[in-house]
């Protein structure tokens, strides 16, 4: 179980962008058996310059979001967490 303020960021940037997230998901094959916010439940969140990256994952796969627009979505890795720069493991739009 994660911390009530954990799970609430998680749930205002799934919710608030949930259809874009389910497409990214789709696009790349890693809807599995559906998506449930629930499941989501690790967030990692840092500045570069003016921009806030955030990486919310559940066990099978992770979302980068740019702000707080979704961008691409990964199958988890457990090496992305603590990486000197998780972004890129991600493919960043141009």
């Amino acid at each position: 179980m994660t911390a009530p303020t954990v799970e609430a960021a998680i749930h205002e940037l799934m919710d608030f962008a949930w259809n874009v997230v389910y497409d990214l998901l789709t696009e790349r094959g890693l809807l599995g058996e559906g998506l449930f916010v629930e499941e989501f439940t690790g967030i990692h969140s840092w500045l570069d310059g003016p921009t806030r990256y955030t990486v919310v994952h559940s066990s099978d796969v992770a979302v980068l979001f740019v702000d707080t627009r979704p961008v691409d979505a990964i199958a988890f890795r457990h090496d992305l967490l603590g990486a000197d720069d998780p972004k890129s493991f991600f493919v960043l739009p141009e």
